[in-house]
């Protein structure tokens, strides 16, 4: 018997090495489609309770259902964000080929604070924005090349995802090293997980985005569009947050002379959108999990790295799934259990 356990235990773990060894090979080939496949998983447990609606309450063919998830996915989540992100590249385009347009206040706005206070702050912030200005630029022009091949590829794998649903969870639920209990609290907080990081983080944005964009109009500042989209993906920034845009812009009006639009911007900044943060969060605390901050930060760090502008999404997504791999882990095979 001992024979028997001293030869088995090691044909497993040769058998588990050259597993790992071909999973490996396999995910380094298909790397350039892991953002395509991380979309469509996003997706697919978005669209998991309307899929499961229409095909056990109405009788829709999966099929159907995925055509239409589809359908519903590019209309009011994809279209949106191809009309941003080509109005972000035209206005970049343009600042890049003609910078006095947008360096020209800055250094005005330094000239007068050496005068007055003689402190430079402008050299080395002109310097690094036009740097961070070509770097953006190039990352965009990458992804855009990238782009169609993306949408397609998640396409492709959502479609299948909903079509074959029962037997991949059946899958899942067979090859995971995990209990079944386990498994339910890995799929509970991956829903949780995924609406926090894809549905509450992009809305926080857009309706920080709305409110800016009606104060810029109101302060009578240029391009109001273009900041409140740039105001928008500052709010996913913890602490500071959109702060970073509108407290500048108010100081500069103050500076330039115009008082009132200032005072309100700035005071627009601390009521209107202090508040609307709590407030969205307060109405979808049920649906919300508590992301901390580090992740949110490191997420997006990580995320805008190795994904691109996506990664704003994708990258505190992937922390949080590797999280909730730790804490059934965890809970599986290091919680010490009481004895009997």
């Amino acid at each position: 018997m001992r024979n028997n356990n001293a030869a088995y235990t090691p044909n497993r773990f040769f058998l588990l090495t050259i597993i790992i060894v071909i999973a490996g090979g396999l995910l380094w080939s298909l790397l350039d489609f892991f953002t395509a496949f991380l979309a469509a998983v996003m997706f697919y447990v978005l669209s998991k309770p309307l899929v499961d609606w229409l095909t056990v309450r109405r009788n829709w063919k999966k099929s159907l259902a995925a055509l239409l998830v589809i359908c519903i996915s590019f209309f009011i989540i994809l279209l949106p964000i191809g009309l941003v992100a080509t109005m972000l590249y035209e206005k970049i385009i343009s600042v890049t080929k003609n910078p006095t347009t947008f360096i020209k206040p800055i250094e005005h706005f330094g000239a007068m604070i050496q005068s007055r206070y003689h402190i430079n702050i402008v050299t080395s912030l002109v310097g690094n924005i036009q740097t961070f200005a070509t770097q953006f630029i190039s990352s965009i022009v990458n992804t855009s090349f990238n782009f169609f091949t993306t949408i397609t590829m998640m396409y492709f794998f959502l479609y299948f995802m909903i079509v074959s649903t029962d037997r991949m969870e059946a899958s899942l639920m067979l090859y995971l090293p995990f209990k079944r209990s386990q498994t339910k609290m890995f799929t509970s907080e991956l829903r949780v997980q995924t609406f926090s990081n894809s549905v509450v983080v992009p809305l926080i944005i857009v309706i920080h985005g709305i409110l800016l964009f009606i104060a810029y109009l109101i302060a009578g500042v240029q391009d109001a569009s273009f900041w409140s989209v740039i105001s928008g993906f500052a709010s996913i920034i913890p602490l500071v947050g959109t702060s970073l845009i509108w407290m500048p812009m108010g100081l500069y009006l103050l500076v330039q002379g115009h008082i009132w639009q200032g005072i309100f911007l700035i005071a627009w900044g601390l009521i209107v959108i202090g508040s609307s943060d709590n407030i969205i969060r307060f109405a979808l605390a049920k649906k919300m999990a508590n992301v901390h901050p580090v992740v949110t930060v490191l997420g997006v760090i990580i995320g805008l790295r190795f994904f691109g502008i996506t990664g704003l999404i994708f990258g505190p997504l992937i922390i949080s799934y590797f999280l909730i791999l730790l804490k059934i882990y965890y809970v599986e095979y290091l919680q010490v259990k009481p004895t009997e």
